[in-house]
């Protein structure tokens, strides 16, 4: 179980300093929570992400589910052990997976409609099902992406496999709707949501955490529904999930609807967003932690966070040492790569294809992200925030 405690909350806006105690460590909130698909940080070691200031992980129930599978986790001690990763962890539950399989594989869209632009004249309506899945009211007929066998989730498998994986926080089992969704769609998804939450609830029988998500997509009579729903039940925290709308404008409306509803004595978190651009406004909005694959993502396409702008050292520019000699990522950054490594070098690592290359842009950009945060808790300290 988890504890979770209020220092400060800020004059300027919702945000808040805080503490979530696991058995595993504590966790300064606000806080980014580096996602470990598969039980690793791509390109790095437990240790090297713990030297990130990364504070907690999110790992993948649907793809540690498919390989190596829960019973091996579990038989290994649990995920932490298993991984060899001494602070908090959270899995999700395998809802977000009911989208990146479904409909935004078929449409070829994100969660904000901006960021991953599709066909918007497609909408989904009631009775419209994935190509390759299948939505029933008791869970989902996946077909595994490994070698297509057909595999069924719903709430009650989808617990189960977290208590075998051992996280500290484990989340409830849910549909994340496409931003595509007509309001029907949305309602009906949200019903079967709902549904699950209860069930998911009922069915874990382990010391876990446990957070319910909030969904609704763009609509704010669904989102208030379903955050009031979700409060009313006896979850841990809170997940704030689903498509959030088609820019950051509206991303911050539905943040504006749910929040208020979410009982402030309980962590919330942000699924699945957190853009540099995005992690002070949505701090401000009263988030409490929030995954994304950002910084590891785009370390592994050649880009690199800097205090002067996101550099692609992919391009043949960076091979040439800058004016003036200095050789480095970032000069205002403090981390072992920019302390150590010629940025031309990293670029030239690139270029020959070597993964040193892409270790030492995930640990930069990981270390770069988690300072960012870092400053904002201090602002919010002080309070300039």
């Amino acid at each position: 179980m988890i504890k979770f405690k209020i220092l400060k909350k800020s004059k300027k806006s919702r945000a808040r300093l805080g503490l979530i105690e696991t058995e595993n460590g504590v966790i300064e909130t606000p806080s980014l929570v580096p996602v470990a698909t598969q039980g690793v940080i791509k390109t790095l070691t437990s240790e090297e992400t713990e030297e990130t200031k990364s504070q907690i992980l999110i790992a993948n129930t649907f793809y540690l589910h498919l390989k190596p599978g829960e019973k091996i986790i579990e038989q290994s001690g649990g995920l932490h052990k298993f991984m060899n990763w001494r602070k908090p962890l959270m899995t999700d539950s395998g809802g977000f997976q009911v989208f990146s399989l479904g409909f935004g594989q078929d449409l070829g869209v994100g969660k904000i409609l901006k960021y991953f632009p599709g066909n918007k004249k497609i909408k989904i309506n009631h009775k419209d099902q994935p190509k390759f899945l299948k939505i029933t009211s008791e869970g989902v007929l996946f077909r595994s992406p490994i070698n297509g066998d057909k595999l069924f989730l719903g709430p009650k498998e989808s617990v189960r496999i977290q208590e075998k994986l051992g996280a500290d926080i484990i989340f409830a089992f849910d549909e994340c709707t496409a931003p595509l969704s007509s309001f029907e769609y949305v309602k009906r998804s949200l019903e079967r949501t709902h549904k699950w939450a209860k069930i998911c609830l009922q069915e874990k029988k382990s010391n876990q955490a446990i957070f319910g998500i909030v969904q609704g997509s763009r609509f704010r009579k669904l989102r208030e529904q379903s955050a009031k729903f979700i409060n009313s039940l006896d979850f841990n925290g809170f997940g704030i999930g689903g498509d959030l709308g088609e820019n950051k404008t509206a991303m911050k409306k539905i943040l504006d609807w749910t929040v208020p509803w979410l009982n402030e004595s309980k962590p919330r978190h942000l699924l699945g967003i957190g853009k540099l651009e995005d992690i002070e406004n949505i701090i401000k909005s009263g988030i409490d932690l929030f995954d994304c694959i950002v910084p590891t993502h785009y370390a592994r396409h050649g880009i690199a966070f800097t205090s002067s702008g996101a550099l692609n050292l992919e391009k043949s520019v960076f091979l040439n040492p800058p004016a003036g000699g200095k050789n480095y990522l970032d000069k205002k950054c403090d981390c072992f790569v920019c302390k150590n490594y010629k940025r031309n070098y990293i670029a030239h690592l690139l270029r020959a294809k070597e993964i040193t290359g892409l270790k030492l842009l995930t640990f930069h950009n990981l270390y770069f992200f988690n300072s960012f945060v870092e400053k904002i808790r201090e602002k919010i300290k002080k309070g300039k925030n």
